[in-house]
């Protein structure tokens, strides 16, 4: 899938598959959204209010307040690309939030993910 698609597709539509690959591995919405609000510094309202739109994926990130300054810790490998070497900033962007989830339903506590053990 090429990035103008990715950017393109629908939070809402996003959203749910995030969350359902954490919750499929016994993990909950509530540590999914805190991934987010995390990585992106957005507000839990400004979340709900934003899921309840038709924003774009891409304009989510662009959008974002306060883009936290951790996450050029996030390293690894998703759909076999390394995270940090991707060029594209926004398309780097989308992919730490899916390394987050992975890393999420992968079993890793909280404190690890969010970086605040390092």
């Amino acid at each position: 899938m090429d990035n103008a698609k990715v950017f393109a597709m629908p939070l809402d539509k996003v959203y749910p598959l995030l969350v359902n690959k954490a919750v499929r591995k016994g993990r909950t919405e509530a540590e999914v959204r805190q991934l987010i609000l995390w990585l992106t510094g957005y507000e839990p309202d400004a979340l709900d209010a934003l899921l309840a739109s038709s924003i774009a994926y891409g304009n989510f990130f662009l959008g974002a307040p306060r883009l936290n300054p951790n996450r050029s810790l996030i390293t690894g490998r998703v759909c076999g690309v390394r995270v940090e070497t991707i060029e594209d900033p926004l398309m780097r962007e989308i992919r730490y939030l899916d390394k987050l989830v992975d890393e999420l339903a992968g079993g890793k506590s909280m404190a690890k993910i969010l970086r605040s053990a390092e």
